[in-house]
């Protein structure tokens, strides 16, 4: 029986190549995995602080591509077949309890990454699937209807090979030889280094739903906002460098930002100011809660805009009120350059995605020569969506596999 199953290659021991590993049936192929490192399955475990942020509770096919600023036309027909309800009954079945948090970011109940990855090791080991580490792939050949892996101590012979290398620079010069389109690859989901008075000193200060705008893009996002030592972080800010990693890149990470802290219209946040000024004209400034923003934020800015505290509301001028207004509501500030969000190395470009067949994930070039992950020209924002694409990617090479 063993002569007749067919010789499946996977070339990336992460969360894409081993979902596929996993969801493909034993019986009828000889898997085995190539690990370049001398440990699989390592985003899997730094993913979410440790905790691997598995999913992401958004159960609607159309509103999940959403997430994806590359990829989000394919990525529909992908999601119809295996979505994150699909990802959770899969972990659920094998025994790992998951969690929806308050940002619906899924995580395992045990708030350990180990529980993601022990359920992905007992599924290729219960279906026969050989791991090696240390097997750095040097070279991919066609030879006939069979696939030559050369690595740096030993040579495979594949019927059938699954590419999901992430997206490392030596993983696109493996494709280059067999002439796939590779889109330039740019940094993705960072965060902004800001030197601005208006922020100096409050590391640690954040706001529930910020608005920050792109000028020169005309590109807005909202959302929870960070001050950091360097700058500037949070969803609102992670969102912008996502939708916008190729344009930044080009600019060089020197462009200016508006930044309005409350979330709010400048005439709205006018209005509530001066309701109440006219209710409390007795009460000082500086003890004044106005807006959704700490005393500490608050108080910082009227220091920078050289307001007393102490000063009652009754005596603040109109060209105080205009200073601080614009401080919280049209707050411009100079990026230069930029940091890595945790660890999360994310990159917009890889395999131009017109190579693939993502019916079943298989190159159109060459039949039974499969790419998922991040290897290709899709990437997401932070939440949980970069692991659902492998996953959903991962899942259709299986199927595709074992209908053969």
């Amino acid at each position: 029986m063993n002569l007749e199953k067919k010789k499946l290659v996977i070339i990336g021991g992460g969360a894409a190549g081993f979902f596929t590993a996993a969801n493909v049936d034993g019986e009828k192929y000889d898997i085995h995995i190539l690990e370049q490192a001398s440990d699989v399955l390592q985003k899997v475990k730094i993913s979410g602080g440790g905790r691997c942020n598995v999913t992401h509770a958004c159960f609607d096919p159309r509103e999940l591509t959403s997430f994806y600023p590359r990829g989000n036309k394919e990525l529909l027909s992908v999601f119809t077949k295996f979505q994150p309800g699909d990802t959770m009954g899969w972990f659920e079945e094998r025994g790992v309890a998951l969690k929806i948090e308050d940002d619906n970011r899924i995580f395992p109940e045990s708030n350990s990454s180990l529980s993601i990855m022990n359920a992905l090791a007992d599924a290729v080991i219960a279906n026969g699937t050989k791991v090696s580490t240390k097997q750095v792939v040097k070279k991919i050949e066609q030879q006939g209807e069979q696939w030559i892996i050369t690595t740096s101590s030993e040579e495979f012979t594949a019927d059938i090979v699954v590419f999901c290398t992430g997206s490392s620079p030596k993983s696109y010069q493996l494709l280059k030889p067999l002439n796939f389109k590779i889109v330039d690859l740019v940094p993705s989901l960072f965060t902004f280094n800001i030197k601005n008075k208006s922020i100096e000193g409050l590391m640690g200060t954040s706001f529930p739903n910020a608005w920050v705008k792109l000028p020169a893009l005309k590109k807005e996002e909202s959302g929870p906002l960070l001050i950091t030592h360097w700058g500037l972080s949070g969803p609102a800010v992670l969102k912008l460098s996502a939708w916008c990693a190729r344009e930044l890149f080009a600019m060089d990470y020197n462009f200016d930002v508006v930044v309005n802290f409350l979330g709010i219209d400048i005439s709205i946040a006018e209005d509530t100011l001066s309701q109440f000024k006219a209710d409390n004209p007795k009460k000082s400034i500086g003890q004044s809660k106005i807006f959704d923003i700490t005393n500490r934020f608050w108080n910082h800015l009227l220091d920078i805009n050289n307001i007393d505290p102490q000063k009652q509301l009754g005596n603040i001028s109109n060209k105080e009120v205009q200073l601080i207004l614009e401080s919280l509501c049209q707050n411009k500030m100079q990026v230069k350059g930029k940091s890595t969000f945790k660890d999360e190395f994310v990159t917009a470009g890889g395999v131009d995605l017109k190579e693939i067949d993502f019916k079943t994930m298989q190159s159109k070039k060459y039949p039974n020569f499969y790419l998922a992950g991040e290897v290709l020209n899709i990437d997401a924002i932070t939440g949980g969506f970069n692991f659902q694409a492998c996953w959903s990617e991962a899942w259709l090479i299986a199927q595709d596999l074992n209908s053969k």
